[in-house]
């Protein structure tokens, strides 16, 4: 079993930054991939950034120079950094990992506000 879970998230003023951290627990060494996806009021959920147990990293374009996804494969963690926040970016924030056979797991989500 995998089990993932997020802090961070909150109340930021419209160009603030917040930092969400994510840490996968049980099966770890199955886990090749982790990321962030966001679903926002009346929107479909979409991709964030993500990042794989080598480092690379994919970043959707809206927030390319403004988000940093990073991977700490010993405690099993990432951090997304999210600087220049909009207010369309107000959204759930979810954490995800890839395992094996393509399994993925996902954490509850932390609410991200964005509003003066």
């Amino acid at each position: 079993q995998v089990q993932l879970v997020e802090s961070g998230g909150g109340l930021v003023q419209p160009g603030g930054s917040l930092g969400l951290s994510c840490t996968v627990s049980g099966d770890t060494f199955t886990i090749y991939n982790m990321g962030w996806y966001r679903h926002a009021p009346g929107k479909e959920r979409d991709v964030v950034a993500t990042i794989d147990i080598s480092g690379n990293l994919v970043k959707v374009d809206s927030v390319k120079g403004r988000f940093t996804l990073s991977r700490d494969n010993y405690r099993m963690t990432v951090f997304l950094q999210m600087n220049d926040l909009k207010p369309d970016e107000t959204a759930v924030y979810f954490c995800f990992a890839v395992g094996h056979y393509d399994r993925q797991y996902w954490g509850k989500g932390t609410a991200v506000t964005v509003s003066h």
